[in-house]
C-alpha cells in the first residue's frame, strides 16, 4: 500500500510539469534568444528546438536578457491560487501585431494573418489554467484585413493566366487563393488555445496551435506558422527525454484541415468557361496525420537528427482501421502498395504524403549552427528508385549562422543564411512530378484555410535570405536581404507550351527584397517591427513585348514597387 501511495504521489508531482507554450512567432526574439544560449553552450535544456511550440518546462532558470534577467516566468501572471486543489490559473501576455502591404499581398509565417493588401491586425491574449496533470490554455485570435483590392494573377492584363490550361489545372489542385474575397476580412478563432493531460515528459490532449517542424529559421519543409492553427490530437514530449543512447523528442498528431472558401470554381471573376473545365471540389474537410522524432545521440554533443511524415486525406476518402487514421506508421517504399494485379493500392487510396529528414549541427567554440533539411512529396518506388533519382520530388532547406563577439561579452552580430528550394527538378521530363503542396486527388492541396501548412514561398518556389543583426538579449537590429522566385514550377509549365519559348527569357517573377528588422524589450512591454521595401521584377509573369516585337533581351519590363511593414507590442503582465 506504502508502495502505490509512493508511485500515486509521484505520478502526480511528474503531472505537475508546466504544459504552458510559448506560440510559435508570438515573440520571435525570444525563440531566437533561446537558440543562441544553446550556440553559446548556455542551454542546459538539450532542447533541439527543432519541434515548437516551446514548453516552459526546464527553462524558467535560464535568463534571456542581461539587463533585465527575462525568463519564461515573465510571460505568465498568476491571479489565483490552491494548493489544497494544487490549482493554479495566469493571465498571459496580451500581443497586438499590424501590417501593411501598399502594392499587393506579402509576407509569410504571420499564422492567422492572411494574404491581402493594405492595413491588417492581429490582436490575441488569454489566460492559463493548471489543474493538477491537466492543463488549459485558451488563447483566442482575432484578425482583421483591409483586403483592398489589387491586380490578381487572374485579372494580370498581358499576362500568362489564363494563356495555357496549365494555369487553371495547377490552382485548382491547390487551395491558395491570392485574395480572400472581395471585402474586408475579420476573424475570430481559438488561436494558441489547448487543453493537455500532463504526465512527466509526455502531455496529451486537443490543441488549435500553430506547430513548426524543422531547424529552418525563415521556412520548413512541412510545419510552420505560415497558416492559421489547425485543430488537432496531440501527443507529444514537452521536453527531451534522456536515455542511455540520448535524448528523444517527439510529436504525433490527428487533426482537421479546412477549405478557404474561395477557390476558383466559387469565383466569379473566373470566366465560366473556365470553371466549366476545372474538377469540382467537395465541400469537405481534410484529415491530415503526422508524426515528427529528433535525436541526439549521446557520443556527438551539439549534432541533432530527426525527420517528419505526414498524410492528407478527403474526409470522404478516409477509411475507419489504424492505418486509415495513422498512415505515419505505414512503410515509405511504394514497391509495398502494389496489389497482385499490378496497379499502386497508395495511389488508390487518395491520399498525399510527404516526409522529411533534417539535421542540425551546434558548434559551440564557434557560436555557429549548420542544418539541413531535404524532402519528398511522393513515395520512392524502391530503394534502387531512391538511389538512382533521389533529386525526383525532392525539396530542401540548408542553413548556417554564426555569432560574432563584439567588445562586451553579450552583445553580438548575428549572420544567418537560408537557402529554400521548392522548384520541380529535370525528373519531370519522364514521369508524373507534382508540384510541392498540390496535387491531383487532394484538390485542397497541403494548406489550411486558404495558406501553405509548410514552406511559406509556396509552390514551386525558391528563396535566398541573408540576414545580419546586432543581438543582445532580447534586443536586435538588423538586416535582411531577401531573393524570392514565385512558382517557377507553374512558370516552365506555360514556357514550354509555348511555340516560341525564347520569349520567356529573363521573365521569372522575381521579388527582390531589403528590409530592416527591430526587437526591443522595455519593462513590461516587448517591441518588434519591420519594414521592408520589394521590387517585383516580371510581377504576375506579364510583361510587354518590344516594338518592333521579337527583342527577347529588350522589352518593356513591368516591374512594380512595394512597401510591407510591420508592428507588435506585447504586454506582460508580470
Amino acid at each position: 500500500m506504502r508502495i502505490f501511495y509512493l508511485s500515486l504521489m509521484l505520478f502526480f508531482v511528474n503531472g505537475m510539469a508546466f504544459a504552458q507554450t510559448l506560440p510559435v512567432g508570438l515573440l520571435e526574439n525570444v525563440e531566437d534568444a533561446y537558440r543562441r544560449q544553446q550556440l553559446l553552450g548556455k542551454d542546459s535544456s538539450n532542447s533541439s528546438y527543432m519541434i515548437r511550440p516551446m514548453f516552459m518546462s526546464d527553462r524558467n532558470d535560464l535568463s534571456l536578457d542581461p539587463d533585465t534577467s527575462y525568463s519564461l516566468n515573465h510571460f505568465r501572471k498568476l491571479l489565483y491560487s490552491n494548493p489544497k486543489l494544487h490549482t493554479q490559473i495566469y493571465a498571459l501576455p496580451v500581443a497586438w501585431q499590424q501590417q501593411f502591404n501598399s502594392h499587393h499581398p506579402y509576407g509569410m509565417n504571420d499564422g492567422s494573418m492572411v494574404q491581402a493588401k493594405g492595413y491588417q491586425t492581429q490582436i490575441s491574449a488569454g489566460i492559463y489554467a493548471k489543474i493538477g496533470p491537466l492543463s488549459i490554455q485558451l488563447r483566442p485570435e482575432y484578425v482583421f484585413a483591409e483586403n483592398s483590392n489589387f491586380q490578381r494573377l487572374a485579372d494580370a492584363p498581358n499576362g500568362v493566366y489564363w494563356n495555357t490550361p496549365f494555369t487553371g489545372l495547377f490552382y485548382n489542385r491547390i487551395d491558395l487563393p491570392d485574395r480572400m474575397g472581395n471585402k474586408q476580412y475579420s476573424k475570430l478563432s481559438l488561436g494558441q488555445s489547448s487543453i493537455r493531460l500532463n504526465v512527466g515528459p509526455v502531455s496529451a490532449g486537443f490543441s488549435n496551435e500553430n506547430l513548426w517542424w524543422g531547424p529552418g529559421v525563415r521556412n520548413s519543409l512541412l510545419m510552420t506558422n505560415n497558416a492559421s492553427g489547425f485543430r488537432h490530437l496531440t501527443l507529444n514530449t514537452t521536453r527531451p527525454v534522456k536515455t542511455y543512447i540520448g535524448s528523444f523528442e517527439a510529436q504525433v498528431i490527428g487533426g482537421r484541415l479546412e477549405q478557404s472558401g474561395f477557390t476558383l470554381n466559387r469565383d466569379p471573376t473566373v470566366p465560366q468557361a473556365i470553371r466549366n473545365e476545372l474538377v469540382q471540389k467537395p465541400y469537405e474537410w481534410r484529415y491530415i496525420s503526422g508524426m515528427v522524432l529528433t535525436y541526439q545521440p549521446k557520443w556527438v554533443p551539439g549534432l541533432y537528427l530527426g525527420f517528419d511524415r505526414t498524410f492528407i486525406v478527403n474526409r470522404s476518402k478516409m477509411g475507419n482501421g489504424f492505418g486509415d487514421y495513422f498512415p505515419i506508421f505505414s512503410q515509405v517504399e511504394k514497391v509495398g502498395y502494389v496489389t497482385p494485379e499490378g496497379t499502386y493500392s497508395e495511389d488508390a487510396a487518395e491520399r498525399d504524403q510527404y516526409i522529411s529528414f533534417f539535421t542540425k549541427y551546434v558548434f559551440t567554440e564557434s557560436k555557429a549552427e549548420v542544418y539541413f533539411q531535404f524532402g519528398r512529396n511522393d513515395h520512392s518506388y524502391d530503394l534502387r528508385d531512391a538511389a538512382a533519382e533521389p533529386e525526383h520530388t525532392r525539396a530542401y532547406i540548408v542553413g548556417v549562422r554564426k555569432l560574432v563577439p563584439l567588445r562586451r561579452p553579450d552583445e553580438f552580430i548575428q549572420v544567418g543564411v537560408e537557402l529554400t528550394q521548392l522548384e520541380r527538378t529535370t525528373t519531370g521530363q519522364l514521369r508524373d512530378y507534382p508540384s510541392w503542396y498540390s496535387h491531383g486527388q487532394v484538390l485542397d492541396g497541403y494548406t489550411n484555410k486558404g495558406q501553405v501548412l509548410g514552406a511559406g514561398i509556396g509552390p514551386g518556389s525558391n528563396l535566398q535570405t541573408l540576414d545580419v543583426s546586432w543581438v543582445k538579449g532580447l534586443k536586435r537590429i538588423g538586416l535582411q536581404l531577401e531573393r524570392k522566385v514565385n512558382n517557377n514550377d507553374l512558370f516552365y509549365d506555360f514556357a514550354f507550351a509555348s511555340a516560341d519559348r525564347r520569349q520567356y527569357i529573363n521573365r521569372h517573377w522575381i521579388d527582390l527584397a531589403i528590409g530592416s528588422t527591430f526587437s526591443w524589450n522595455f519593462k513590461r512591454f516587448v517591441a518588434n517591427a519591420q519594414l521592408t521595401y520589394v521590387k517585383s521584377l516580371n510581377y504576375q509573369y506579364q510583361w510587354q513585348d518590344s516594338n518592333p516585337p521579337g527583342d527577347y533581351w529588350n522589352w518593356h519590363k513591368q516591374d512594380v514597387n512595394n512597401l510591407h511593414a510591420k508592428v507588435g507590442l506585447v504586454y506582460l503582465f508580470n
